[in-house]
């Protein structure tokens, strides 16, 4: 019996030194990692954003699932916006002769350039099921405008205008 918990005790074990390992052997070839693997790593850390302009308000969503609002925090230098987040993320396994429990701790951050003129101030945020959302007044001239439409004679509207008034 002892030998059997022995056995599962050291298969776990086992794998972590293979993959410790098999990690070495790629930083001593490569000098580090890879940088393909650095930038995939970076992107895994990076949360996904939407930006855009409705009227007179930058509207910016960053994706932070798993991250508990209070561990977010928003910050605006110059006219950069940076959002970072982390998560903790807890997995344990039971069993009858066995406990794993493994914690992983993971930081994201993204930062983007806000229009120009824009400052920090007035700044209005939410956070609703890993969504964050900040809605940023930004200066009059760079709101959204709707542009009225001239037609001009030759254009399809203008030929049945004229076609109406000379009945």
């Amino acid at each position: 019996m002892a030998n059997a918990l022995q056995e599962k005790q050291t298969a776990p074990r086992a794998l972590e030194t293979v993959r410790h390992e098999f990690d070495e052997l790629i930083d001593r070839f490569f000098g580090t990692k890879p940088r393909s693997m650095q930038r995939f790593h970076a992107l895994l850390n990076e949360p996904a954003i939407e930006s855009f302009i409705e009227g007179d308000k930058m509207i910016v969503r960053a994706e932070m699932p798993g991250v508990d609002p209070k561990d977010v925090e928003v910050t605006v230098s110059g006219n950069m916006l940076t959002i970072r987040g982390s998560r903790e993320q807890q997995h344990e396994e039971k069993s009858r002769d066995f406990l794993q429990r493994e914690i992983s701790y993971e930081e994201m951050e993204r930062s983007i350039m806000l229009p120009p003129g824009t400052s920090g101030e007035g700044i209005k945020a939410s956070f609703k099921n890993g969504m964050l959302e900040l809605t940023i007044p930004i200066p009059k001239e760079l709101s959204t405008k709707k542009v009225q439409l001239q037609i001009e004679n030759g254009g399809n509207g203008a030929k049945r205008e004229e076609a109406k008034q000379h009945k």
